[in-house]
């Protein structure tokens, strides 16, 4: 392949934005892998919004009248200064339907919080109750500017809250929002989870600025010297980070605190550092004990993206093996062991999140008192 169609490809890693040549041959159905893959970052087990979503359900059924009648006399109570108690901001947050209610939940909030700004530690936390919230009804805009407004400090001091409206921002591609909310999480002193740092890291890795990479160096920097838990997939955004802006040394060294580096995505960032640190005979290594072709047939095969082996074999061009590259590159492919799929989609999954025990997904058809068959109407349906 001619070396200007690997210069292309690199740019196209590097900055996420295709040359006019490039984008001619790039066929329609991936061209998310190019525009930048846009995912949730954390799991529904953080996120908890399915279990949101039914307690709504199950509030509405409580509910004695119509939803308009209630929130006609929430707005009234609102209008007359009068004392909103907790149980009732519970039962209209859960109550929200459309923007219009989400007008009056935030009134709420305001005056709650305005009532209650000095109530003791320990208190229950409606940050990620609102957040699930804008995060069900799509108000991203309205998560973060709530997260940020000043006259709200302290009625967000948990991550969780915090994390929610991050990751609904990535979601939407609203990266300098969502950096906006890292910084103010920090300057409010709330602390950052390994979820934060995955969020933060994403988010850098996203805007991909000299101002972003700094920050995102400078949160990892100050996560490790605190013995704060900082999750693989938090480092390997900031490898990939450092690798855009060339600085592969960076890389390197954020790449040795990974502690297991057997995983695919991981396996692609080392190669793509040998590579473009001149170690051609080290990546070919990694390539040449990922092939199994010996193999049983169930063991899961080592899969490297297109564009890393790509910018390998650029990186090829002007060294002795560049033969052993192209050979080896070919037999992964016969191999079907080089996908199509971008080292950003690779960055950008979700989690799977926590698995449950496989006694608590598995029916219950007996009953635990008699050891009979459940004569439920559920069951026969």
């Amino acid at each position: 392949m001619a070396l200007g169609m690997f210069h292309s490809l690199w740019q196209t890693l590097l900055y996420g934005v295709p040359s006019k040549g490039l984008l001619r041959r790039i066929n329609p159905s991936n061209c998310m892998s190019y525009l930048g893959a846009k995912r949730h970052l954390l799991s529904e087990d953080v996120v908890k919004l399915q279990g949101f979503q039914q307690r709504k359900l199950a509030v509405a059924h409580q509910v004695a009248g119509s939803k308009g009648k209630y929130f006609e006399a929430f707005n009234q109570k609102l209008q007359k200064n009068e004392l909103i108690l907790k149980d009732e901001l519970k039962m209209l947050l859960h109550m929200c339907q459309s923007s219009e209610d989400m007008v009056t939940a935030r009134g709420a909030i305001y005056r709650y919080h305005e009532e209650n700004h000095n109530v003791s530690f320990g208190e229950f936390k409606f940050g990620p109750l609102f957040m699930r919230l804008c995060y069900e009804l799509g108000h991203e805009e309205m998560a973060a500017a709530t997260l940020t407004d000043k006259s709200l400090r302290g009625f967000f001091s948990d991550s969780t809250s915090f994390n929610i409206a991050i990751d609904m921002l990535f979601l939407k591609g609203c990266y300098s929002s969502a950096l906006e909310v890292v910084i103010d999480m920090k300057n409010q002193g709330v602390g950052f989870n390994k979820d934060t740092f995955t969020l933060a890291a994403g988010t850098c890795y996203k805007l991909n600025t000299p101002e972003s990479y700094q920050m995102c160096c400078a949160l990892m920097e100050e996560g490790q010297t605190k013995g704060n838990l900082i999750p693989r997939h938090a480092y390997c955004f900031a490898v990939a980070l450092a690798l855009k802006q060339n600085d592969v040394e960076k890389a390197k060294s954020m790449f040795s605190h990974i502690m297991t580096t057997d995983s695919r995505l991981c396996q692609n960032l080392k190669v793509l550092i040998l590579a473009m640190s001149g170690s051609v005979w080290e990546a070919l290594f990694i390539l040449t004990s990922s092939l199994v072709s010996t193999s049983p047939s169930f063991v899961k095969k080592m899969e490297f993206s297109q564009e890393v082996v790509e910018v390998l074999l650029w990186r090829s061009e002007n060294s002795a093996h560049l033969a052993s590259v192209e050979q080896m590159v070919s037999r992964l492919q016969q191999a079907g062991q080089v996908v199509q799929r971008s080292l950003d989609e690779m960055l950008c999954h979700t989690p799977t999140g926590k698995k449950k025990p496989a006694w608590l997904t598995v029916e219950r058809r007996l009953s635990r008192r008699t050891g009979r068959p459940l004569q439920s109407s559920l069951l026969s349906e």
